[in-house]
């Protein structure tokens, strides 16, 4: 019993450690994102569009992919379920509910984190086990600023504009697949059924939901790649740990975001 409540207390300890840096982290890269953000602009604003190259126009044929898989699979099913019940009326709420709220901006994170998020951890954790990072602090520039910085918004930015993307992607693949199964629904009351279904909260929500995504999985990669690794051989680890707490941050900001939709 003494084992595993100590075992039980090392957790807590660990994950008390793990928030205090990554909390103490992000205020740092939110403090310098707003005073330093126009400070050496020649230099750092190519470096964010680099990012959105990086994170977003380049996962385009990727996300098109699962977008396209998406909107078979759920919205095809789903119409041609309804269809079965008379309940074709249903559709549009189903499909914002499913894809616009839930599904598009969460699997769109994932997939930048599965894509981008273990490579900046791997990057800023070399570059740190290298000695890169102190010799950037010794010239008189700030870690933060060149290295952090540009990633935060580029993924940020990213997320947001993939998960419009997917979400209409997988919107007209879906109706694509009802059409294949010959489902009585019009292209004009598809439309209408989405329309009268969106409401403004869903836009500002969809933004802010997929701004905290991209904010929280970079600040996560970016701070377990700078503060663990002092040796190549932690990098690893460092990965593995990046990987899992941006899944359970997105996880819970995720049901944050639910428990807004239904006071709201």
């Amino acid at each position: 019993m003494r084992v595993y409540l100590n075992w039980i207390g090392r957790i807590i300890l660990a994950i008390i450690r793990t928030l205090h840096g990554l909390g103490a982290f992000a205020l740092i890269t939110l403090g310098v994102t707003f005073t330093k953000f126009w400070k050496a602009a020649d230099l750092i604003h190519p470096m964010i569009s680099q990012q959105i190259m990086r994170a977003g126009v380049r996962l385009l044929p990727m996300v098109s992919f699962v977008a396209f898989a998406l909107g078979f699979v759920v919205i095809g099913q789903t119409v041609s379920l309804l269809n079965r019940f008379g309940a074709q009326d249903w559709a549009g709420v189903v499909m914002v509910t499913v894809i616009v709220r839930e599904l598009g901006p969460l699997v769109t994170a994932l997939l930048v984190l599965a894509r981008v998020g273990t490579s900046i951890v791997i990057e800023l954790g070399t570059n740190r086990a290298t000695g890169e990072v102190e010799a950037l602090e010794a010239l008189g520039i700030d870690p933060i600023h060149y290295l952090v910085m540009p990633r935060v918004l580029g993924v940020a930015a990213s997320i947001f504009s993939l998960t419009v993307y997917m979400i209409l992607v997988a919107l007209l693949s879906g109706y694509l697949f009802a059409f294949i199964q010959d489902v009585p629904l019009r292209p004009g009351e598809y439309i209408d059924q989405l329309a009268s279904s969106l409401r403004w909260q869903d836009f500002a929500l969809l933004g802010l939901k997929t701004v905290s995504f991209g904010t929280a999985i970079a600040i996560i990669t970016c701070y377990q790649g700078l503060a663990r690794p002092v040796q190549l051989g932690q990098v690893a680890d460092a990965t593995s740990h990046a990987v899992v707490e941006s899944v359970v941050a997105c996880v819970l900001l995720d049901a944050l975001f639910i428990i807004v939709y239904l006071v709201i």
